[in-house]
């Protein structure tokens, strides 16, 4: 179901659209329960499989031990910290490692930033994958990363739903006492990837072969082109690296072209079904909180909330590529530059929109070539925090921390002291979820800013005013919220924006997990507190629109003059 060039009046490519986006939500709807439920189940069991055993063994880990928030943190920085090393040493002899494909050594400046990238689920690239990465530096670099930075954004969600839930055992004997115990990061770790993003991962590797993309460890193949030009073409694991990208909203491709290279995403098909990956695990982490926190409605208003702001974003977006004035829009059904002609506007949008509501950076059109106010709300996606619905894992935690704010003002409002899930919202809790809100804003426009004043933003775009402009924006937004797709005007392979966009990626991936993991444990110390009639019903439909309101306002007072200087100065002026 691809949208395709039509002649004006006909509605074919919009039935196409909305059939595609139909199916799309037919499926996330018929998984979200068992998938909900599943996760739950294994976040939530006692039980060690036999190869997690041998891993804890390896990694000399009691999988048994309960973890306060300073020790599981620990964990998170600990491992976070080795991977960088371990990735960055990769990329730095890769001359020296078998599978090479010849290519040298990747420089200190990029090496830094591409370890940042992917330890921190950012998967940014400014580099050229099929000119730069061999298959060792791809698969047990790259690929080892897309799938334990994913699990580590999981086991921190798990984390903080644990500090909302009164632990089972505690429930069964009906003691009223919280111990502040969070469960053990190891033992979340190792269940992520093993019991849930290694075996989706591999029947989605399945389906994408089947539909056409390449699997393979074949060397460089040169080929003489129709002008009698000589062409290299890199193959390598794609497909088993694309399913895992999507599925844990990583984003960082095995080609330049990234998912609108026909090796990674060769028609429809694959098309919806990396959208449907790269969604699967966020809209069904809200199903996971509410059978974990014992009410499955909450999770409802999590997910509903979720869902009213992506689906909006996919309105939009459509809408304003296929409203763009100009040629193109009356020949092709709407602003086809930098869009692939099997996807089309449609596809395109849904993709775009997707992916920046979520942590992940796949591309399958240029974002540099979507209007100026489709562009914006592109921007939008990710300075709402990338919470519709986000990364995994990454997008549960942070939608939960608006919503104790949601739930801190509406008891301001009436008098009354907030209350969550049974849990009291005081001054310790809103002080860490204010600092959690306000780390990503500071990195974005502070970063953009010194790029500005310093030359480095200017001399790296390719386009001048308002969408230049953009350009350094997305740049810093895309790095400081974890996404890593990229206007693709925007030459960021310097030493200033690899070394800036990398510190962002960091600071903007682990100092918000400081603050969760702080406000989980204050959670988890806490007693219930019983549910009266003046208590806020946090389930209800009104509280998701008041959580949806409390999001764009938050976002809009802080980025609207930096959208005003950029997008929104574009897009009125055309």
């Amino acid at each position: 179901m691809t949208s395709v060039a039509s002649a004006p009046g006909d509605m074919s490519p919009v039935l196409a659209d909305v059939l595609q986006v139909s199916a799309l939500i037919v499926a996330l709807v018929l998984v979200h329960r068992p998938l909900g439920d599943y996760m739950a189940a294994v976040f939530s069991s006692g039980k060690h499989l036999r190869m997690e055993k041998w891993i804890y063994r390896a990694v000399g880990a009691n999988p048994d031990t309960e973890m306060r928030w300073p020790a599981y943190l620990r964990g998170v920085l600990a491992f976070s910290a080795v991977s960088v090393l371990f990735l960055y040493l990769i990329l730095r002899i890769q001359d020296d490692l078998p599978g090479s494909l010849g290519f040298a050594a990747i420089t200190p400046d990029q090496a830094f930033n591409t370890a940042a990238s992917f330890v921190s689920n950012t998967n940014w690239q400014s580099y050229s994958g099929e000119s730069s990465m061999g298959h060792v530096a791809q698969t047990a670099g790259l690929a080892v990363q897309n799938f334990v930075s994913a699990a580590v954004g999981i086991a921190v969600a798990v984390a903080l739903v644990r500090g909302f839930a009164l632990p089972r055992a505690l429930r069964a004997r009906g003691t009223p006492t919280r111990t502040g115990e969070l469960g053990n990061f190891w033992a979340d770790l190792v269940r992520g990837v093993v019991r849930i993003l290694i075996p989706i991962s591999v029947i989605a590797a399945v389906l994408l072969v089947a539909a056409g993309a390449v699997q393979n460890f074949a060397g460089i193949h040169e080929l003489t082109t129709v002008t009698g030009q000589t062409q290299s073409i890199s193959p390598g694991a794609v497909a088993s690296q694309e399913a895992i990208k999507d599925l844990g909203t990583n984003g960082g491709g095995y080609f330049n072209a990234n998912s609108s290279h026909p090796f990674e995403n060769p028609n429809g098909f694959s098309n919806l079904l990396t959208i449907f990956l790269l969604l699967v695990i966020p809209f069904s982490l809200p199903r996971t909180f509410g059978k974990m926190v014992g009410s499955v409605k909450q999770g409802y208003a999590i997910v509903g909330a979720m869902a009213t702001i992506w689906f909006v974003g996919v309105v939009l977006v459509t809408w304003l590529e296929y409203a763009h004035p100009g040629t193109a829009s009356q020949l092709a059904g709407g602003a086809m530059e930098g869009k692939e002609q099997r996807f089309g506007e449609g596809a395109s949008s849904l993709f775009a929109v997707s992916t920046t509501m979520t942590s992940t950076g796949s591309v399958n059109s240029f974002h540099d070539s979507f209007g100026g106010l489709s562009g914006g709300v592109l921007l939008l996606g990710m300075m709402l925090g990338e919470i519709a619905p986000g990364g995994v894992g990454s997008g549960l935690y942070g939608m939960l921390i608006m919503a104790v704010i949601a739930v801190f003002i509406a008891g301001l409002m009436v008098g009354r002291t907030p209350e969550y899930l049974g849990k009291k919202i005081g001054t310790r809790e809103i002080k860490y979820a204010a600092c959690y809100i306000l780390i990503t804003p500071a990195l974005v426009l502070i970063g953009t800013a010194i790029a500005m004043a310093t030359g480095n933003g200017e001399s790296s775009m390719t386009n001048t005013g308002a969408h230049g402009f953009s350009e350094v924006l997305y740049a810093y937004t895309s790095a400081s919220n974890n996404n890593g797709s990229a206007f693709a005007g925007f030459g960021a392979n310097t030493e200033f924006h690899n070394t800036a966009l990398g510190l962002c990626m960091l600071l903007g991936r682990f100092l918000p997990m400081v603050f969760v993991l702080a406000l989980a444990g204050s959670l988890a110390e806490q007693k219930p507190v019983p549910e009266t009639a003046g208590t806020l019903r946090t389930e209800k439909p009104l509280f998701t629109g008041l959580l949806v309101g409390n999001i764009m306002i938050i976002t809009g007072l802080t980025f609207f003059p930096a959208l005003a200087l950029g997008p929104l100065a574009e897009g009125l002026a055309a």
